[in-house]
């Protein structure tokens, strides 16, 4: 049976003038962050292992360990909070709708059992504390007026709640049962983040002012800033403690992180400035940040993760990454190591090795959104909606300027001739463009409506599918086209057709769920009853010997068949991505890569029965 080898995670999900708040465990070394309706658990010591939650109905916006490590809260845009287990497959505890809108902080009480979260909703109820149990209240939460961005517990008792919000107040509640102290509205802007010390006695909120404010943990008064010398020029998104409550780390839109020593009379000086190693861009302002043992991280908002030893402040970071968005096209290079190429919706290229996991991504001059994709050593050829079609080089971790064909109507794919990749087929809705390098050298209309198409390695032959479920064979002389065959035996428009790395076989699939294997010499089916999808195939592979090929379809499931053997003796992979399969590949002839909805890239052992 398929076994899952290896996952490269997906980025934090990010959103441009919001922090995201990060959270971890220091006892398994590992972080909590959402994507899409997945939560993701790394380890910051052991990049590839990773682990996903995705049983939330709805986009995922935070999770917590409790303090025992035992539980993780995670909630969601619909106001749901759900309790689940870290280990035994991660059982549910149980799920509670918290809030009317979407949650944006969540913490425990110490003693883990008690969580309070904020977040946005109707009327008043923008903070809620309950029971981890019955989900019963323990507190009245009114005082805010506009979205509560950020509350926190206080690790010591007696204990104390502290939130913030849109409306530029820091609140502050005593109990249990909880009730109303005081509000501070020394911020001018959002206060973004609110975080006690772990030694319980002072709390510090940050704010798009700029500024930082320290406050005494027991009674909420105001007591020290962070210094305004050398502070930070852009909104401060959130802040985390070291775990000796002595220094706190910032993170803001000026893309820079800063360490801040607290002295006794409770302000705080800088002691580090952490520029993070990106281009300038819009996409390395920071937005998020946690101190745990000696990792400093924190995240851009293109969804890097930079992680640095908090002993040795001076070495480079390490940084991972991964795509944000639903990662649609894989490729498979042939060079030593092999690379993964991946490609996603909103136009991030990056680049994954075997056993490593992420290793880089592919900076291009114009990012623009890749709907179809394809490479060969030296070349990567893409096309997105806007009628363009560009062709990059493809040297060491760069991509070169590209150039770009505008073809007159949308590409729906783009076929490659792989021993000449001069020869490039792309499909349009009336019809084909053939391309020659960045030259439109003929478009043929071919009179039905054209959903995907292929060619040949040679380049003499290409197979054009149909709205109607036809596979069109034409023979390719100079410019033209000329109708060989007409294959019949699809019920639904094609989605995918894929040569044999022999070339001796096509497979093709359809929106109808089914897959075909035809014999290219005479035509006829080699393999049948490929039905066993229960929704649309997006994607098909073959492995290098042409033994088997691969299957992904909406249905979250990838199946793997022998060509040699009938359809019945396949192997399936379950819920191989949540939302969906877009991508796949073969590294070897046991290995094959698949991608999804939910942009993870996993790979996974098929070993033939």
């Amino acid at each position: 049976m398929p076994q899952l080898a290896e996952t490269y995670a997906c980025a934090p999900s990010t959103e441009r003038g919001r922090g995201i708040l990060i959270s971890g465990d220091p006892k398994s070394n590992s972080i909590l962050y959402c994507n899409g309706r997945s939560v993701i658990i790394r380890y910051l010591d052991r990049p590839l292992d990773v682990q996903v939650y995705g049983e939330h109905g709805y986009p995922a916006t935070v999770a917590r360990y409790s303090p025992n490590g035992e539980w993780i809260a995670s909630g969601d845009v619909s106001g749901t909070v759900r309790i689940w287990g870290t280990h035994n497959d991660f059982v549910l505890k149980n799920e509670f709708r918290v809030l009317s809108g979407r949650i944006d902080d969540i913490q425990w009480s110490p003693d883990s059992q008690r969580i309070v979260a904020s977040g946005d909703g109707k009327g008043k109820s923008l903070v809620r504390a309950f029971m981890w149990d019955s989900g019963s209240n323990v507190g009245d939460f009114d005082g805010h007026s506009r979205r509560a961005l950020s509350c926190a517990f206080k690790p010591t008792r007696p204990f104390r709640i502290v939130t913030c919000g849109e409306d530029f107040l820091v609140n502050f509640y005593e109990g249990p049962p909880f009730k109303f102290k005081l509000s501070h509205r020394d911020h001018t802007n959002f206060v973004n983040c609110v975080r006690f010390s772990p030694d319980g006695n002072r709390f510090i909120s940050v704010s798009s002012d700029k500024k930082g404010i320290l406050y005494d943990a027991k009674t909420g008064d105001k007591i020290g800033e962070l210094s305004s010398e050398d502070g930070h020029k852009g909104s401060i998104y959130a802040v985390s403690w070291s775990p000796d409550s002595m220094q706190v780390l910032t993170v803001s839109a000026d893309k820079s992180a800063k360490l801040w020593e607290i002295s006794e009379d409770n302000n705080g000086v800088v002691k580090k400035t952490l520029t993070c190693p990106g281009a300038g861009g819009v996409d390395d302002m920071l937005v998020g940040c946690l101190w745990q043992n000696d990792h400093i991280v924190t995240v851009s908002l293109g969804g890097t993760i930079y992680l640095y030893s908090a002993s040795d402040l001076d070495k480079a970071p390490i940084e991972f990454s991964g795509h944000i968005k639903n990662v649609s096209s894989l490729i498979v290079l042939k060079s030593e190591p092999k690379f993964i190429l991946s490609s996603s919706y909103d136009g991030v290229i990056l680049k994954w090795i075997q056993g490593v996991g992420y290793s880089g991504k592919l900076e291009r001059k114009v990012v623009s959104q890749i709907k179809c994709f394809a490479a060969v050593e030296e070349e990567i050829v893409s096309s997105g909606f806007d009628n363009k079609v560009w062709r990059f080089s493809l040297r060491g971790d760069q991509c070169g300027d590209g150039d770009c064909i505008d073809v007159g109507n949308q590409p729906k794919d783009v076929g490659l001739a792989l021993l000449s990749p001069d020869l490039a087929l792309v499909s349009i809705d009336t019809g084909v463009v053939l391309l020659r390098g960045t030259k439109v050298v003929s478009t043929i209309q071919l009179g039905f409506t054209v959903t995907a198409c292929s060619v040949s390695p040679n380049g003499t032959e290409a197979i054009v599918g149909g709205e109607d479920g036809k596979l069109h064979v034409y023979s390719l002389t100079g410019d033209t086209l000329k109708e060989e065959a007409v294959l019949e035996k699809h019920r639904g428009a094609i989605t995918v057709i894929r040569y044999s790395p022999d070339v001796s076989m096509i497979a093709s699939a359809d929106a109808n769920r089914e897959a075909v294997v035809w014999d290219c010499a005479s035509r006829e089916v080699k393999l049948k009853n490929m039905l066993f999808h229960t929704a649309r195939i997006n994607c098909l592979a073959w492995s290098p010997n042409s033994s088997m090929v691969a299957t992904g379809s909406l249905d979250t499931c990838v199946i793997v068949y022998e060509v040699e053997k009938p359809a019945a003796s396949r192997m399936t992979i379950k819920g191989a991505h949540l939302g969906g399969v877009y991508g796949l590949a073969f590294i070897d002839d046991d290995s094959v890569v698949s991608s999804g909805e939910d942009a993870c890239i996993r790979l996974w052992k098929v070993t033939p029965q």
